[in-house]
């Protein structure tokens, strides 16, 4: 009797999987039915990298791609540690004020230090 009153409590998790699922398909065969499928040259060019997507996977690319993604990271890391920290800032006090001022002072050191080797240079 205890298993079945545990599988009604799960009832409504598994009818919003079902409608999830049924909507996913819907959408997808909904695009390819609605949607034009026939990609030019241009939709197939090379966009975001800067090299062709089905080519030799050992070819060497600028340095600068990697340079963008590590300044990404660093920043989206920074917005994730400074949200907590700003709904938690009356809770922990002149120490946890200074200690992420500290954090954010080594993040801006490293960004000058980018900035001044040309990392965010484009040619």
């Amino acid at each position: 009797m205890i298993a079945s009153e545990l599988l009604i409590n799960y009832f409504p998790i598994v009818v919003f999987l079902g409608i999830a699922t049924g909507l996913s398909i819907l959408f997808v065969l909904a695009s390819f039915i609605v949607a034009k499928q026939k990609p030019d040259t241009e939709k197939v060019s090379a966009y975001e990298c800067g090299f062709e997507a089905f080519d030799d996977a050992r070819t060497k690319f600028d340095v600068r791609f990697y340079l963008v993604s590590i300044l990404f990271i660093i920043f989206d890391l920074e917005v994730a540690f400074l949200f907590p920290w700003s709904v938690a800032l009356g809770k922990i006090g002149v120490y946890g004020f200074w200690s992420m001022m500290v954090f954010l002072g080594v993040l801006t050191v490293g960004f000058i230090y980018e900035w001044r080797k040309g990392a965010l240079d484009w040619e």
